[in-house]
């Protein structure tokens, strides 16, 4: 058993028997071939959780600082983090996603590039977009509710959803940069349907 794989049991015991979630659309995500998993970002735990309860194995980037600690470093490669440069275009890190996607694997982001500070959806950067776009990949809209609320003074224990939407395909050009900023967008105006759904 791989440590992925251990790993992701212990968060089927965390996120499905102790906190209780409700999983939605599980069926949309593909048994196989690449795909781009993008969702709302509003917790630390959400890189786990947003892969815990499909059958497929979620590729992330993960942001420098984590991998300064050679623990830290290798547990993040176990669980197929690799590092990015924030606040910058980091074509080695961009290089690494499209590699997974032309292998056939699921790469999964946060199109805000960030977590919410409010729980609200914030505005999509177009990375998610250009990175579909040049690998012909199909994007699955993801919805996270309520993982900012864990251990939270308002409730330690809250119920939890994740909802999985329809596959979206990006059709524009990767030098459109309008067109990639929107579908960026429309990627979110997904999500917040989705989110509703909860």
């Amino acid at each position: 058993m791989t440590f992925y794989k251990f790993f992701k049991i212990l968060c089927r015991i965390w996120f499905g028997k102790i906190l209780k979630t409700d999983v939605i659309g599980a069926e949309n995500i593909p048994k196989d071939g690449s795909f781009i998993l993008a969702a709302n970002h509003v917790s630390n735990w959400d890189p786990p959780f947003l892969g815990t309860f499909i059958d497929r194995e979620i590729n992330y980037m993960g942001k420098e600082e984590l991998f300064k600690n050679p623990i830290m470093a290798k547990i993040c490669r176990l669980l197929h983090v690799f590092p990015v440069k924030r606040g910058a275009a980091d074509k080695s890190a961009i290089k690494t996603a499209i590699k997974i996607l032309k292998d056939g694997k699921c790469f999964g982001i946060f199109p805000e590039g960030t977590r919410s500070k409010t729980g609200k959806l914030g505005k999509a950067e177009s990375g998610v977009s250009l990175i579909a776009a040049m690998t012909k990949s199909k994007i699955i809209p993801a919805a996270i509710v309520n993982t900012e609320k864990i251990f939270s003074s308002e409730k330690k224990f809250p119920r939890l959803a994740v909802i999985y939407g329809k596959p979206m395909k990006f059709s524009g050009s990767t030098k459109d940069k309008d067109a990639l900023e929107n579908f960026a967008q429309e990627i979110m105006n997904e999500i917040a349907k989705l989110k509703s759904k909860a």
